[in-house]
């Protein structure tokens, strides 16, 4: 192989750099003041396909051959020094900055994104519905780096094979068959990301796969490009529609919602255009824009602009304040550029310029052990503070059963009307988010991924005379820690879990809704088994129609009047539209009551009346005045915090009801 196996445009492009600034600009414009996604990060993958494509080929035209070692070695020393010095400084101003309900999710995103899986660890955090509405950590960008360092992967890979091919069997059209490659690759991907965003988008959105045909877009870019030849007029109208178009992404288009699907293909497309118009230069044509000097030299930054400036936004909201002004905004920004710059002559350049091989080791092995030692610290407080709390709580639950003061009392605090010393609440705010029901450690709740029925059981499983069934979403779920702590005096009581995460237990779905087949199996499995009792959700605080409250009350009647189960229904818990954990953290306890009171917590209130009026066979229970001190929503009750996040109830709260449940259940069960 004497000739190049194939022709590639080796003149640099200065307008790429100045899109690069202009992708990196948008993602932090739309970040720090309307707080959508712009699409600037799908234009940095396009570039990036690009880009790697052309070096790659480069280095097989200049040297016959590619190799792993050396292709790696220049990859990780453009993006390893920068990532392991912004990771550090995060770690470090965790520790002083960060509020403790979010330590554990940014300890596990830090490692994450220092091994290049945070997209995954996103993509399954983010499914996990329980988890979706979870504070974002300083590093929750750095799953679009993750992406990228896999992709430089998969096109090693993936030209390796091409280069054996080529080799193997005398492949003399290089060039049209690495075009058939890719445009397969392409193909694949983006119809396998329109799949996955029209069934699971959150999943969607940080999958490797369902990225690649970005990747690909710009090799397709790269080795078509000198083939391509536009009129220098038409070069000018598609760079100034693709620029126009790409600022607009983030308003036309719900990014977070609707991308990596068919919707990327407008941002994606805009950056063709761009790049196509680079070809026939002229003052008028946008790459004259773009090609300016002083976008060159912020182009050349824009990986840490990137990197910077969510850092910086997270921890000024986490601090500050979460209204950024214009002002603020601006800061931001500039910060971001100059240390950024900083960063890059001090950080990286001395890396990525030696040609000391053993010094830049050196060099990257102490900063990763430096990252590993900080996070082992950052992880080590929050076990001993978890610790600590937990003992706290332990010894005064042991201490109650010697002294008439309980410290915990919960929601039992609303009856008894005691006076409370002052107390930690607990869960600790480092622990709430994470105090679960014992379904969701044991993974006995079904999460959203799968819909066959999965079952937990708990109490007295072997020689049981009763069973209670938890049914239903996750509202039914966060109650399973009261009624075991309910029956715990009562050995001869079996507790089933039988729920999934985001799906009510109703007759609304369609009939080809995988969420009906969960159901109908839940159904079908309590005919079969001893049921004596189901308690579930019967209600949903968050809306006021009346389809959706009867599909809820439909089905659990469904239950009593065909199959003869009784049938506990909750009304459910006030929700907000704000994280009332985060905000009782960051903005305190006056602040965090003020807010649960101004805004309309309980839009069942009409339906749930006119339930209690109708001749339902459901035993009706209604909790709303055990979330309530003095006629107002508190959000620590009997010094126990009684949110995890905007809806859903901490186990400790759930297990304070255990008095007002078991006097319930009885009372049913017992009159059978």
């Amino acid at each position: 192989m004497n000739q190049p196996i194939i022709q590639v445009e080796k003149k640099f492009r200065p307008e790429i750099e100045g899109l690069r600034i202009v992708a990196a600009l948008l993602v932090a414009v739309y970040h720090i003041w309307f707080g959508r996604v712009s699409g600037g990060v799908d234009v940095f993958f396009v570039i990036s396909g690009f880009l790697i494509t052309s070096s790659i080929i480069s280095t097989i035209n200049r040297t016959h051959g590619f190799q792993f070692i050396p292709y790696i070695s220049k990859l990780l020393k453009r993006l390893l020094p920068s990532v392991f010095f912004i990771l550090s400084i995060v770690t470090i101003a965790s520790f002083f900055l960060l509020p403790q309900s979010i330590f554990i999710k940014t300890i596990k995103e830090i490692i994450a994104s220092l091994f290049y899986y945070e997209n995954w660890q996103l993509a399954f955090s983010n499914t996990d519905y329980l988890n979706a509405n979870q504070m974002k950590s300083p590093v929750e960008h750095f799953w679009a780096m993750s992406i990228q360092g896999q992709f430089y992967l998969i096109w090693f890979v993936l030209f390796s094979i091409i280069l054996f091919c080529i080799k193997k069997f005398a492949i003399r059209n290089a060039r049209l068959f690495m075009n058939i490659v890719l445009a397969t690759l392409f193909i694949a991907s983006l119809a396998y990301s329109i799949y996955l965003t029209s069934v699971n988008q959150p999943f969607a959105y940080f999958m490797t796969f369902a990225r690649v045909w970005e990747f690909a877009l710009g090799g397709l870019l790269c080795i078509n490009l000198s083939y391509i030849h536009i009129h220098s007029y038409v070069a000018g109208v598609i760079g100034w529609i693709g620029l126009f178009g790409l600022l607009a992404t983030g308003a036309l288009f719900d990014v977070s919602t609707m991308f990596p699907g068919y919707v990327a293909l407008w941002p994606m497309t805009c950056a063709v255009m761009i790049v196509l118009a680079g070809t026939k230069p002229s003052k008028y044509n946008v790459s004259a824009l773009l090609s300016q000097p002083i976008l060159m030299k912020l182009g050349g930054i824009s990986f840490g602009i990137y990197l910077w400036h969510w850092v910086l936004l997270s921890f000024y909201k986490y601090n500050v304040s979460t209204d950024i002004s214009l002002l603020v905004g601006l800061v931001i920004i500039i910060l971001s550029i100059i240390w950024s710059y900083l960063m890059t002559e001090l950080v990286e350049k001395p890396i990525r310029q030696s040609t000391n091989v053993k010094k830049n080791v050196k060099r990257l092995v102490a900063m990763f052990l430096a990252n590993v030692v900080l996070i082992g610290m950052l992880f080590g407080n929050y076990q001993y503070e978890q610790h600590e709390a937990q003992e706290k709580y332990e010894n005064a639950k042991a201490a109650q059963s010697e002294s008439a003061e309980n410290l915990y009392p919960g929601a039992q605090i609303v009856d008894t009307k005691a006076e409370l010393s002052v107390e930690e609440p607990m869960p600790s705010f480092a622990t709430a988010f994470e105090d679960y029901p014992i379904s969701h450690k044991d993974d006995s709740n079904q999460g959203l991924k799968k819909f066959d029925v999965k079952v937990g059981a708990y109490g007295n499983t072997t020689s049981y005379k009763k069973t209670v069934a938890v049914v239903g979403s996750s509202h039914s779920e966060q109650w399973l820690g009261g009624v075991i702590a309910a029956t715990e005096s009562m050995e001869d009581y079996r507790i089933l879990n039988i729920t999934r995460s985001g799906t009510r237990f109703s007759n609304k779905y369609e009939a080809n809704d995988q969420k009906l087949e969960w159901i109908n199996g839940v159904v079908a499995y309590l005919q079969k088994e001893d049921i004596d009792l189901v308690v579930l959700h019967g209600t949903t605080s968050d809306s006021r129609s009346e389809g959706i409250q009867n599909g809820l009350v439909q089905q659990a009647e469904l239950l009593t009047n065909l199959y003869g189960i009784q049938v506990l229904a909750l009304r459910d818990n006030p929700r907000y539209t704000f994280n009332v954990l985060e905000t009782l953290e960051t903005e305190g306890y006056d602040s965090t009551v003020e807010k649960m009171n101004n805004e309309e917590n309980q839009l069942d209130a009409a339906y749930w009346e006119q339930l209690k009026q109708s001749n339902t066979p459901l035993h009706l229970v209604d909790f709303s005045k055990y979330f309530k001190i003095d006629g107002e929503f508190r959000p620590i009750i009997g010094n126990v915090v009684v949110y995890r996040d905007y809806d859903h109830i901490t186990n400790t709260f759930a297990e304070s009801f255990a008095p007002m449940l078991k006097k319930e259940i009885t009372a049913i069960l017992e009159n059978e």
